[in-house]
C-alpha cells in the first residue's frame, strides 16, 4: 500500500477500493493506514473485508472503520475514540484501556448502516468443524525445571543460562518449555521434554494415511518435529510455494508445518483429504489462530475437520487456551496470566 500511494500519490486513479483482510489495518500508527489515510478522500467507496475486524479488542475497530467513513461514526482521532468509549488505567509502563458500560452497544449501533456481518454457517453448509484438547503430562526433570523457572525465573546451566527478566519473557519462555524445549540467553536450546512429539506421533499414526497439519510458533519447535518426522514439509515461498500448495492439495504432502504468522491470509489448502490440524504451540494471537485454522477449514473443504490442542497440563499453554476461548485482549490477557500464576506459585 505504501509503494502504490507513493507511485500514484495526488494522481490517484481509482474510485474503488476493496480491501481483503481489513483487520490488517488496525495499527492507526503503521505506514500502510497512514498511506491509505493519505489518499482516502480521492476514492469514492472503500470496502473492507475481514473475517476478524476486532481480533484484540474493540479498539482495533476505529482504524479500519475511519478508512470507511473518514470518521464520521468513531470519530476523526483515535484519541477521542478513546475517551468516547473506555476508560484508562496506567499499569506502570503501559496503559491499560477498558470499555466502558454499553460501549460494545453503542459502537455497534454506530457503525450498524456500513456494516454488513455474516457468519459462514449461516450463507455456506461446511462439515462439522470439532475442537479439542490433547493433555500432555511433563514430569521428573522436565516439570521440576518448569516448576524452577515459574518461579525463580532462572535455569543454570554450565554454558548459558536461561533467564526470563519480564513477565512476557517469562511466559514466552514457558510456553517454550510447555512445547519441549527453550532457548537460552545465547539463543541456544535447552531440550525439557518429548511429550508433544509423542503425542502428535500418536496423532499421525490415528489418521490413517490422511495428511496432518500442524501449526508450530517456536523455530526449535519447528526443527525438533523435522527431526522426528522427515516426512513433514514446510510451505516454501514464491513458485516454490506455488507447488507446495498444489501439491499439499493433491495429498502429495503427508504433514505440512505451518508458522501461524506466515500462514495467516491468503493459502487455500482446504482441497486436500486432511481431517486433522494440531496446534503444537500454544499462542496468545485470537487473530492468528482463527486465521490459520480457516486455511483449511472453509468454503471448499469436503468433510469434517478436528482441531487438536497439545495443551501441557499445569503450564502457560493453558492459560494461553483459555484466553483465547475468552476473546480476550491478546497482550491483557498475557499479563494478567503471568501475575496470576506468579501469585499461585509464591502463595
Amino acid at each position: 500500500m505504501e509503494w502504490l500511494v507513493g507511485e500514484y500519490g495526488s494522481k490517484w486513479p481509482f474510485d474503488t477500493v476493496v480491501i481483503d483482510e481489513v483487520s490488517s489495518f488496525k495499527n492507526h500508527q503503521s505506514k500502510r493506514f497512514k498511506a491509505l489515510r493519505r489518499v482516502r478522500p480521492m476514492i469514492k467507496r472503500l470496502i473492507g473485508l475481514t473475517g476478524t475486524p476486532a481480533p484484540n479488542s474493540l479498539m482495533d475497530l476505529w482504524a479500519p472503520v475511519y478508512l470507511l467513513d473518514q470518521g464520521d461514526r468513531l470519530g476523526k482521532t483515535i484519541t477521542g475514540f478513546r475517551d468516547r468509549y473506555f476508560n484508562s488505567y496506567s499499569r506502570g509502563v503501559y496503559t491499560e484501556f477498558k470499555q466502558k458500560e454499553e460501549s460494545e452497544k453503542r459502537i455497534y449501533e454506530a457503525i450498524s448502516d456500513i456494516a454488513v456481518s455474516m457468519k459462514a454457517e449461516d450463507w455456506l453448509e461446511l462439515p462439522e468443524r470439532i475442537d479439542r484438547t490433547v493433555t500432555v503430562r511433563m514430569t521428573g526433570k522436565a516439570a521440576e525445571l518448569y516448576k524452577k523457572l515459574e518461579k525463580e525465573l532462572l535455569l543454570e546451566y554450565s554454558d548459558a543460562d536461561v533467564v526470563a527478566q519480564t513477565a512476557a519473557v517469562l511466559s514466552n519462555k514457558l510456553l517454550q518449555m510447555a512445547s519441549g524445549a527453550v532457548y537460552d540467553e545465547e539463543r541456544g536450546v535447552k531440550l525439557i521434554h518429548d511429550a508433544k512429539l509423542d503425542a502428535l506421533e500418536d496423532i499421525i499414526e490415528a489418521a490413517n494415511g490422511k495428511p496432518v497439519m500442524v501449526f508450530y510458533n517456536f523455530k526449535h519447535s519447528l526443527s525438533r518435529i523435522q527431526e522426528r518426522f522427515p516426512q513433514a514439509r514446510i510451505l516454501r515461498k514464491g513458485k516454490d510455494g506455488v507447488e507446495d500448495i498444489r501439491a499439499w492439495n493433491n495429498d502429495e504432502i503427508p504433514l505440512l508445518l505451518l508458522h501461524p504468522k506466515s500462514a495467516g491470509h491468503g493459502l487455500n489448502l482446504q482441497e486436500s483429504s486432511c481431517r486433522t490440524v494440531v496446534w503444537f504451540d500454544q499462542i496468545w494471537s485470537l487473530e492468528e489462530d482463527q486465521q490459520a485454522n480457516a486455511r483449511v477449514y472453509r468454503q471448499g473443504v469436503r468433510h469434517n475437520i478436528v482441531i487438536l490442542r497439545l495443551v501441557a497440563e499445569g503450564t502457560m499453554d493453558e492459560e494461553a487456551v483459555m484466553a483465547l476461548e475468552r476473546k480476550a485482549d491478546s497482550q491483557e490477557a498475557l499479563m494478567q496470566a503471568v501475575k496470576a500464576r506468579i501469585e499461585r506459585v509464591n502463595a
